[in-house]
């Protein structure tokens, strides 16, 4: 049986100094580099995926002068951006794809991103006859429930390590995480 890793939008516009900054991302982007230096032969693949938003435009509703924190947000994660770069705590050099999302429109789930060879998530999943995928990332309450809840969706077992995921909110975040359990996904630390 394989296993994937994702993790997800460890960006520095997601952790402490970003534009939509995380309290704790840059504490798990370097657990998760930890993690990687570790276990990173356990995986068939790893997956990372980047908020990659366009500069010139609202991103279709996406970014908003007047952001509502729910559905439309300040400008983030611009192509191109250092905002837009991955966290400099987390070392990229066990990923084996790379996927952009948002790209002109909004997108939170992993599943919604392409590599640069337009491949997808779910692509990648059916390619390497891979069943079994750890969610890692930023942020809990949103990214992350989006990336486990299409996983889910898309017929695989999930485990989300909770030692290595940082969230906007600690309410949303536990209610995240509860609508993660109910759907299927299990919550556990990660394995050390």
């Amino acid at each position: 049986m394989t296993r994937a890793l994702f993790i997800v939008d460890v960006q520095n516009d997601f952790t402490e100094h970003g534009a939509l900054g995380v309290e704790g991302g840059d504490a798990v982007a370097e657990r998760i580099t930890a993690f990687l230096a570790e276990h990173a032969a356990d995986y068939e693949i790893v997956v990372a995926s980047r908020d990659w938003h366009e500069g010139e435009s609202d991103n279709g509703g996406h970014f908003s002068a007047e952001p509502d924190f729910i559905d439309t947000w300040p400008a983030h994660c611009v192509a191109g951006t250092d905002g837009a770069e991955y966290d400099e705590g987390f070392d990229t050099a066990a990923v084996t794809h790379h996927l952009k999302k948002g790209q002109g429109k909004p997108a939170y789930s992993l599943f919604e991103g392409h590599a640069d060879d337009g491949r997808t998530a779910r692509e990648l999943l059916e390619q390497h006859g891979i069943l079994d995928v750890d969610i890692v990332g930023i942020a809990t309450d949103y990214c992350v429930r989006a990336s486990a809840l299409d996983a889910v969706a898309a017929g695989r077992r999930i485990r989300v390590f909770t030692d290595l995921i940082a969230g906007v909110h600690p309410e949303s975040s536990a209610a995240a995480l509860a609508e993660l359990a109910h759907a299927g996904a299990e919550l556990q630390e990660s394995i050390r």
